[in-house]
């Protein structure tokens, strides 16, 4: 398995790759992770059956790697790989992201015969992102030649799929939604608390959140609401401007970064009443399954992952538009979640569509 990001590095395709090689062990596959390393990482490690090597790389942050970072992690795995399999033999290469990482699972296909599915994630999908939008014309070659070579093309949304097909239709596709342990964020006595989390980049609407919760401050005060947003990134000092300009600061807590498997981050999610996402795009609502699975009231945007999980329509906020969601927020603050059926996405049921893959 190759993925430049994986825990404790990266954001939520990092958690998801780590229970997929979980779950192919489970299965009783040997499993091996070639993945970046990180200053006061091991070089090997053996996790829950998993081998992990980790090769060296330039990275400054845990939670986001820079293009040319990821470049050094081409350099570095190509040339571990070199030595490995002299030793090493495999019959399958599960990648994730198309760029960087499928870079390599071409190579691999090329000079070793060895075949790969590759696991889309959204950032690695041609203007997607306009992070990388100086960029996707130096990849749109080398982008079509690895999705063209896989042997499947996963996505986790019918929406990222459509994405693709937009930009090529040669290729093998098949929707595999992200995965939740049920057991992993349980509802816990609940707390007059709004929970966020993403990471902090524009594209994530958090601003417009803070612009929601503006006009509102007062109603929120005086029921003791608190807003608690989980995560980093480069628009985080941007948004915490605004947050004392809306004079928030007194309801609202900006929490950095927080490890998805850490106690603090199960007790935000099981004490929150409302769990708000204002992305302008996901390939997948996995923050919003670990709310719903904390019985959380969900208030998100109605872009298409999202309408793929939840219906709702008094859950759904028109995009872009902080004065709905303000208004959803308030007709939310007394009403209790309704289970939401979610078996559907419990890893359990997730690796059997992925086992039937490799088998």
């Amino acid at each position: 398995m190759l993925n430049y990001e994986f825990p404790p590095l990266g954001g939520g395709a990092s958690p998801v790759s780590y229970e997929i090689a979980k779950g192919y062990v489970k299965l009783g596959h040997s499993v091996d992770v070639v993945t970046m390393n990180y200053k006061g990482l091991k070089e090997f490690e053996k996790k829950d059956g998993i081998n992990i090597y980790r090769v060296k790389c330039l990275r400054s942050k845990k939670e986001i790697c820079h293009p040319w970072e990821q470049l050094t992690y081409i350099i570095s795995a190509k040339k571990f790989l070199k030595q490995h399999l002299k030793t090493h033999a495999y019959d399958i290469n599960h990648t994730h992201f198309i760029i960087p990482t499928g870079v390599i699972s071409l190579w691999l296909k090329k000079h070793y015969n060895l075949p790969y599915i590759i696991t889309s994630h959204g950032s690695d999908v041609l203007g997607y992102n306009k992070r990388f939008k100086m960029l996707y014309p130096l990849l749109v070659k080398p982008w079509k030649k690895i999705v063209k070579e896989a042997k499947l093309v996963i996505t986790p949304s019918q929406y990222l799929q459509n994405r693709i097909k937009e930009i090529t239709k040669q290729g093998n596709f098949k929707v595999i939604p992200n995965g939740i342990d049920k057991n992993k964020f349980r509802p816990l006595k609940k707390e007059n608390k709004i929970l966020v989390v993403a990471r902090l980049f524009e594209n994530k609407g958090v601003q417009d959140i803070l612009d929601a919760l503006k006009p509102i401050k007062e109603e929120l005060k005086k029921a003791n609401w608190k807003v608690d947003i989980v995560g980093d990134g480069p628009y985080r000092e941007f948004l915490e401007k605004k947050a004392k300009e809306n004079n928030l600061r007194d309801i609202v807590k900006f929490h950095g970064w927080l490890d998805n498997n850490s106690k603090q981050m199960k007790t935000m999610y099981g004490k929150a009443r409302i769990f708000i996402s204002a992305s302008w795009f996901e390939s997948f609502g996995l923050t919003l399954i670990e709310s719903i699975s904390a019985r959380c009231y969900p208030i998100v945007s109605d872009i298409d992952a999202h309408k793929e999980i939840i219906q709702n329509q008094d859950s759904l906020f028109k995009l872009k538009n902080p004065d709905d969601l303000k208004n959803k927020i308030l007709n939310s603050i007394n009403k209790k979640q309704k289970k939401i059926n979610i078996l559907r996405f419990h890893w359990n049921n997730i690796m059997v569509k992925y086992g039937g893959l490799v088998r």
